[in-house]
């Protein structure tokens, strides 16, 4: 619902400026409702917890990608493109628009936009 703790009051302000209230009723039995300071403090303290466990699951991935990339074991991921670079640009050049392009070789519509854009800029 939010991205962070201050995201989710952010919202239930703009829920209480139109003079409604939000209800969450998936609380294992029992319901939270923002227009009760109980269970707006309830709301922020859980807001506060699973900002805070996404925060260390995002260090320790930041840890793990480190520790691999140390080891020569993390590349990232392989460009999806590279082999059909040739492909896309034949195509666009015998006036096949973009999104045709990208359906007939399965690829994203911003890739072709990306291989486009590098070829004009001289980037390939």
């Amino acid at each position: 619902m939010a991205r962070s703790t201050a995201d989710l009051l952010a919202i239930v302000e703009r829920i209480h400026a139109k003079n409604a209230s939000l209800v969450i009723l998936s609380m294992g039995g029992q319901s939270l409702d923002t227009s009760n300071p109980t269970s707006k403090m309830m709301l922020t303290m859980l807001a506060a917890v699973a900002e805070c466990e996404r925060d260390l699951m995002l260090e320790r991935q930041r840890e793990g990608i480190a520790v691999a990339k140390s080891n020569c074991k993390y590349q990232g991921r392989p460009p999806i493109a590279n082999e059909q670079r040739d492909a896309i640009l034949t195509m666009l050049n015998n006036s096949m628009s973009l999104t045709e392009t990208a359906r007939r070789l399965g690829i994203s519509r911003a890739t072709v936009y990306r291989i486009k854009r590098d070829w004009y800029h001289g980037f390939l």
